[in-house]
């Protein structure tokens, strides 16, 4: 997304390296990973440093962010969630799949792709253009990343929004309010309904774990 702030730190880093040889060795070409957990809990970082450390290695690898692709506009999205209720709003649903899986059969078929991206200043769609030609791999990030479909590695962070509240407010994509928190409760549940996907964890105190 356009504007996001990335909050990198030795965390982000030690994961990366951990996670880097696991992907190595099962390495093919138009490998998929899939980067889950809780808002604030890293995922963009993790994914941002992981597609930096396959570029030294030679594979050019682009990270996709799952938030680019809600169904709802950013300006429209509130009124909708209250309109039809966090419980029945909040969740997978929210998602524009068909268009992620259009861009990712594009990546897997080295074609011309566009894709949408949030720019965070204005709070548009805008869209941007990739070919995907000589790309490798793809990194999904994002709460729900992990129930993408033909998934070759799925990476699930375990932090909550209980201990990633700080990260929120310094990020400052939403405002901080009783029904954020409403909102962060739902997604908390479906995030953790997806965790037997994943084949990698990264524990609350980012130590990798492997399934």
């Amino acid at each position: 997304m356009l504007g996001d702030v990335l909050l990198i730190g030795e965390k982000h880093e030690n994961a990366a390296r951990e996670i880097l040889p696991y992907i190595l060795k099962n390495r093919k070409n138009k490998f998929i990973i899939a980067v889950s957990g809780e808002s604030g809990s890293g995922k963009t970082e993790l994914s941002h440093v992981l597609a930096k450390l396959l570029r030294k290695e030679g594979i050019v690898c682009k990270p996709i962010h799952i938030d680019n692709y809600y169904r709802i506009h950013p300006l429209e999205r509130t009124e909708w969630r209250k309109k039809n209720g966090i419980e029945n709003a909040v969740g997978l649903g929210e998602y524009d799949w068909e268009t992620i899986y259009k861009n990712l059969d594009d990546f897997k078929n080295d074609r011309v792709s566009t894709m949408p991206c949030i720019d965070l200043v204005t709070e548009q769609v805008d869209h941007l253009t990739t070919d995907f030609k000589g790309v490798e791999m793809i990194i999904v990030d994002g709460l729900y990343a992990i129930n993408t479909e033909g998934v070759d590695l799925g990476v699930f962070i375990e932090l909550t929004y209980h201990e990633t509240k700080k990260a929120q407010v310094v990020r400052g994509k939403e405002p901080q309010n009783e029904y954020r928190m409403q909102v962060l409760e739902r997604e908390h549940q479906v995030v953790q309904s997806l965790r037997d996907k994943a084949k990698i964890f990264v524990t609350k105190e980012y130590q990798v774990v492997s399934v």
